[in-house]
């Protein structure tokens, strides 16, 4: 039986010690591989631009020319399977908030031990949301203060199965954990999910669970 292939991760980091450390932590895990590790989004959107994709981009946003969220809004566009995973010193609530509602799918300060990065980065494949306590605390807080304008998931028209799997995202519960819970396959899950990022006009996990509590979906 082959093994399964390694998740591909690039680095997108200017810090030359760090990406370099991160680069080689991960090629040094059986299960995971980086092929690509840049200092800045200019050369991280060229490869994009020709043709090579990533399962997890590990970005950080404080970057020379673009800035990491630019980044994130063009791997969307562009590579729309990629996940992002934010690690990076900054943690206004502004630009926490803008890179999840650009798409991130995790977001972490450093400094962070590697073996947690590694860690995350694995969450993150399983379709967790890793996000430091601290900024889940003052997310969870800012939209705990925030009242309902209006009957979310009627607005937006989503089904009953669709409020089922968008409230396990919320527990926590990873993909195929949702799938498990409901006797559906991931493929399944999958789909409807997607049906839910297009409803809720969003690009990823955290930016839904981040919508769903914000309004008061569930």
């Amino acid at each position: 039986m082959n093994a399964p292939e390694a998740v591909d991760v690039w680095v997108v980091e200017d810090n030359r010690a760090l990406r370099q450390t991160l680069a080689e932590l991960i090629d040094a895990e059986t299960d995971l591989r980086c092929s690509l590790a840049v200092p800045d989004c200019e050369r991280f959107i060229d490869a994009l631009e020709a043709g090579l994709t990533a399962d997890v981009v590990l970005m950080d946003l404080g970057l020379p020319g673009l800035s990491g969220l630019e980044g994130i809004r063009r791997v969307h566009g562009m590579s729309p399977t990629s996940r992002v995973l934010v690690l990076t010193i900054h943690e206004d609530d502004e630009r926490v908030f803008e890179a999840i509602r650009a798409g991130a799918s995790g977001y972490l300060l450093k400094p962070l031990p590697l073996d947690q990065v590694l860690d995350a980065i694995r969450q993150v494949v399983a379709g967790a949301a890793p996000i430091n306590p601290f900024i889940a605390q003052r997310l969870l807080s800012e939209f705990a203060h925030q009242v309902p304008a209006r009957s979310a998931h009627d607005a937006v028209g989503l089904s009953s199965r669709e409020r089922e799997i968008l409230q396990l995202l919320v527990d926590g519960l990873p993909l195929r954990g949702i799938g498990e819970r409901l006797g559906l396959s991931y493929h399944t899950i999958s789909n409807h999910l997607r049906n839910v990022y297009a409803k809720l006009h969003v690009r990823s996990r955290s930016a839904a669970v981040a919508r769903a509590l914000r309004e008061g979906m569930l």
